[in-house]
């Protein structure tokens, strides 16, 4: 044993950079319910409901120092002041716009959850279990199961016996599709068996008596721990075959998310214009009661202040971390309209090869940077509602040299 030095090159991220970069990597709706939770927890954040009238600070008050909170798009991020007297966030089209009417497609498709209440509502049972069986069947993952929540957590939820759940379980259990409602997947197979008859089947026994040894055993030592024949239990795997791991899988869509743009872009004259659609986000700023005592002083345990002073920093960076976010999607859309000027002009056919790689050294970023702010983030345009990521396309050389993307080539055809 020996002690050793030595050096190591590491890289370390702030633990406000690391959530700043997760915020730049949310779209809009989640943004929004992460605002509204910090306005619960946070004492220093209040919303805003109006506009305020707020005059200019007059440079020569020395104790006006908040940089203005909104950023020009150019502007590079002095990270020295990270943590500066940024007091408010303001959506950048708070007040410009009026509701918009948002055109909806009548589409009906048929969900797992519509299909098993239908079958639910037809069942005999009482109006008590039927409202049981709806919380079940809330609770069912995407491909049918219960395996995320146990009997006696849904009868705790539900202030129910649990012997009444476990009898619901067993009706919605008998739905279709068959193994639907069970709680793993041996119980879903022994569903289905049952529902063709094979309850007590050798199907059935292998799926009860070796179900965690089924994938290291092989049909011999299958045949003699069960005691028949080695071509029954051939037969009887081909049955298990035929059973479906995932009841629900491939049958129902999924529920339709609904999708609300963080940019928009819109044509002024001859020009496009892009804008951040916060219009849903809170308005925010530090309440200032609380940044007034702080400066005053008080008399207060300095466990008190310390717990204010930690809120109040929170409460700064988020909202400059808002701001930087609004202002690198807004400055990488920029650079998309100015490379794909023909697609917002022309229409889809004239979308051209783009690399995120070409946006990030255009607008002096990583290529992480830009990757976070296309990521399951939408643009509403003159053409319509396009995911950003779908900007970035590779394409395939035609005969003169020039290159043109896949969704052109089928476009044209």
């Amino acid at each position: 044993m020996r002690l050793e030095l030595g050096l190591r090159l590491r890289q370390t991220l702030a633990p406000q950079l690391i959530q700043s970069l997760k915020m730049l990597q949310m779209p809009v709706l989640k943004l929004e319910q992460v605002l509204r939770q910090e306005l619960s927890t946070n004492p220093m954040l209040e919303e805003v409901e109006a506009i305020e009238v707020v005059d200019e600070p007059d440079p020569s008050n020395s104790e006006l120092t908040e940089p203005p909170v909104e950023s020009s798009p150019d502007e590079k991020i002095d990270w020295e002041s990270y943590l500066g007297e940024d007091s408010e966030f303001v959506p950048h089209r708070f007040s410009e716009h009026p509701e918009e009417q948002w055109e909806r497609a009548p589409v009906f498709e048929l969900t797992l959850y519509d299909h098993l209440v239908e079958q639910l509502n037809f069942s005999k049972l009482s109006p008590e279990e039927i409202e049981i069986g709806e919380f079940i069947i809330g609770n069912l993952d995407p491909s049918g199961l219960l395996g995320s929540i146990s009997v006696p957590e849904l009868a705790e939820a539900l202030k129910a016996p649990v012997e009444k759940v476990e009898h619901v379980l067993k009706v919605i259990q008998g739905f279709d599709p068959p193994g639907v409602g069970a709680r793993d997947l041996q119980e879903s197979l022994l569903i289905q068996l049952e529902q063709r008859g094979l309850a007590d089947s050798l199907e059935a026994r292998i799926v009860r008596e070796h179900w965690h040894e089924l994938d290291r055993k092989t049909h011999m030592q299958l045949s003699k721990a069960l005691d028949v024949p080695m071509e029954r239990v051939k037969e009887a795997m081909e049955e298990l075959r035929t059973l479906s791991p995932r009841p629900a899988q491939g049958r129902f869509t999924a529920a339709a998310m609904p999708v609300i743009p963080d940019l928009i872009v819109e044509r002024l004259d001859d020009e496009y214009v892009v804008f951040h659609n916060d219009r849903n986000l809170p308005r925010l700023r530090v309440t200032a009661a609380y940044r007034d005592v702080l400066r005053r002083g008080s008399n207060s345990e300095e466990e008190i202040k310390k717990y204010v002073k930690d809120k109040l920093e929170q409460a700064r960076w988020l909202i400059n971390a808002i701001n930087q976010r609004r202002t690198t999607m807004i400055k990488v859309m920029e650079a998309i309209v100015e490379e794909q000027k023909e697609f917002f002009d022309k229409g889809a056919s004239f979308l051209k090869p783009l690399r995120m790689s070409d946006i990030a050294n255009r607008v002096e970023m990583n290529v992480a940077t830009v990757s976070r702010v296309s990521k399951e983030k939408y643009v509403q345009t003159p053409q319509g509602v396009f995911e950003i990521k779908s900007f970035f396309t590779g394409g395939v050389e035609r005969s003169d040299g020039d290159a043109v993307t896949r969704r052109s080539v089928k476009t044209r055809i």
